[in-house]
């Protein structure tokens, strides 16, 4: 890999890397205490000096640049943990039992209808809309909408009787 600023400054990049990577990374493990953590952000800090390193290399002192920048990723990290512990606390969600087993069985048998019949029992009966708002929300005929719901009440009604009694139509 050769650096950008080839010539830049008294070392190339990969010899800033090489000779400055390990001290500044037990540096951030010490304030860290996670060595994961500590080398991730050395490196993200080093990837952003590579960017600008035709800058950086004429710094006086481009090693306290990196550090700076590792110190910042590293406590930008705590404050996103700091924050999502902190959302988790004040936002727990209920648990939530699972479905009983007759709404298994009504979503199943329902997966069997046609799309378009499961589509208006879905939308006449669990979302409360009326035959004229599934007509227009399907840009079909109120008579239509009346004939899907009809079919797939009964057909809707012959498998839950099957799954009752164990039997499948195939």
């Amino acid at each position: 890999m050769s650096s950008p600023a080839a010539g830049a400054g008294e070392d190339s990049f990969e010899e800033f890397y090489a000779a400055n990577f390990q001290p500044l990374m037990l540096q951030l493990y010490a304030y860290t205490a996670d060595v994961g953590h500590a080398q991730d952000a050395v490196q993200e800090a080093f990837s952003r000096a590579w960017a600008r390193w035709n800058t950086l290399a004429r710094y006086e002192r481009p090693a306290a640049w990196v550090r700076t920048v590792a110190l910042n990723v590293a406590r930008n990290r705590w404050r996103r943990l700091r924050a999502a512990q902190a959302h988790a606390r004040f936002h727990q969600h209920p648990v939530v039992e699972g479905p009983s087993p007759d709404r298994v069985a009504l979503a199943r048998a329902l997966a069997t209808l046609p799309e378009n019949q499961r589509r208006a029992i879905v939308l006449f009966h669990i979302a409360d809309l009326g035959i004229a708002e599934i007509a227009e929300h399907e840009g079909v005929a109120a008579g239509t909408v009346k004939s899907w719901l009809h079919r797939g009440r009964l057909a809707l009604a012959a498998e839950l009787a099957d799954l009752r009694t164990g039997e499948q139509h195939v």
